[in-house]
């Protein structure tokens, strides 16, 4: 069945809905290279602006998904649950989530990818770990969740490539923010992937993607909706960025602290979003259980132990360190009032912790250390942060960041909510 692109443009760009038959055309006939980027620009953009139904969104994220292959865990004597974060700073829940979960006897296969912009990647965290390779075959893969239970790995090139292609003319044409076109390239790469059920860190503030909470809440229920449509068992926690999560934003930096929360200790924030979203995966595959219990009893540590062996990883090697390191102090007297997660992101990339195209390398070492946490007493003159990179000449623009993420206040500000929402 055929259609033209030209008038299915027009379909959308009047408001109208487009039909199944339409939108797996569509999908089939761009990854083939038979519509044009421009024509494929034309149709994101009246997406973006007049949204898609239920049922379209659907449509789009099973049409990108049969781009490509699927992966099956049918096979394994015991149950699949992963996550998914759309993104923050300092968020390397990922890190001690997966093994906490798998220490339960769950299978955690965490298709993850690299960071662009302020927003870390875990594939780069992990290779700050000497000898960890993110590429598994799928056979690979499949023979690792089954001996140790957790897996963070690359997506495979089979998985939607539909996604990836549009993913990236979507950076390129302004239309990265439009709901359907994120929820249906979320979720066709997670169901692609093969779990049976997924849990969804949407994050809400300024170091998110969604700085609403509306808005945070609206792509965490489409989300939650395709899920259910596609046969997964799926539920959401919308949680807070307007801050940094935990002291250590960078990618050496991020693993150390995930030691220690697996070693039980952690900054109270990094612990209380790993188990929260650790009991409600388990919640999904019916086990009920405090996750903390495994964070003191060290099984969580023994399980990231295996996790990093088993692909190629050395646990015990020391991280990268950076050469160079400036340290900001407090302005004034009072209380840490705002300490905003965009400017420190934003920082920390400029220091090379990040990247600005695809194929920039990153600087395992780079990256920021905060000494105080929002709402902390401060007096003039107390170090609030301290910056690491390898090449000075990347601080001055970084500093005068980070000096713009902190203010102060007389009166002590209200505590932080990190758990704003659940949707199921």
């Amino acid at each position: 069945m055929s259609f033209s692109a030209v008038e299915l443009i027009i379909k959308k760009r009047e408001k109208q809905e487009l039909s199944s038959d339409e939108i797996r055309w569509l999908i089939d006939s761009y990854t083939k290279g038979e519509i044009a980027d421009e024509q494929m620009s034309a149709m994101a953009m009246a997406i973006l602006l007049n949204g898609m139904e239920r049922r379209e969104i659907l449509d789009l994220t099973m049409a990108m998904i049969d781009s490509g292959e699927r992966l099956e865990f049918g096979g394994l004597e015991k149950p699949t649950v992963d996550k998914h974060s759309t993104g923050g700073v300092g968020d390397k829940i990922t890190l001690p989530l997966a093994p906490l979960v798998a220490s339960y006897g769950v299978a955690v296969p965490q298709l993850s990818g690299r960071g662009l912009g302020h927003t870390g990647g875990t594939l780069d965290k992990l290779e700050a770990i000497p000898g960890w390779q993110a590429s598994l075959s799928n056979t690979e893969l499949y023979s690792q969740l089954a001996e140790v239970g957790a897996v963070v790995c690359a997506a495979g090139s089979g998985l939607a490539p539909a996604d990836r292609k549009l993913y990236a003319l979507r950076d390129v044409t302004g239309t990265v923010e439009a709901i359907p076109l994120i929820a249906s390239s979320i979720m066709s790469k997670k169901i692609a992937e093969g779990t049976s059920a997924l849990v969804l860190d949407v994050k809400v503030g300024s170091g998110a993607f969604m700085k609403t909470l509306d808005r945070a809440g609206d792509l965490a229920k489409v989300l939650v909706q395709i899920g259910k449509d596609a046969g997964v068992k799926t539920s959401a926690l919308l949680t807070d960025m307007s801050t940094p999560l935990g002291l250590k934003i960078g990618n050496a930096l991020e693993v150390e602290e995930s030691l220690e929360v697996l070693s039980g200790g952690g900054p109270e924030d990094v612990v209380e979003i790993t188990v929260e979203l650790a009991r409600e995966m388990l919640s999904l595959v019916g086990i009920e259980a405090d996750p903390r219990e495994n964070l003191a009893n060290g099984k969580a540590m023994t399980k990231w132990r295996e996790m990093i062996s088993a692909q190629g990883g050395d646990p015990d090697a020391p991280m990268a360190k950076a050469k160079e390191w400036h340290t900001i102090r407090a302005s004034s007297s009072g209380y840490l009032s705002r300490l905003d997660a965009l400017a420190v992101g934003v920082a920390s990339w400029r220091l090379g912790a990040g990247r600005e195209r695809k194929e920039d390398a990153v600087q395992f070492g780079a990256g920021i250390e905060l000494h105080k946490q929002l709402g902390d007493e401060v007096s003039a003159g107390d170090a609030l942060m301290t910056l690491y990179t390898d090449t000075p000449e990347k601080f001055e623009r970084a500093i005068a960041l980070a000096e713009s993420a902190a203010e102060f206040s007389e009166s002590k500000p209200p505590k932080r909510e990190l758990i704003l929402g659940r949707i199921s």
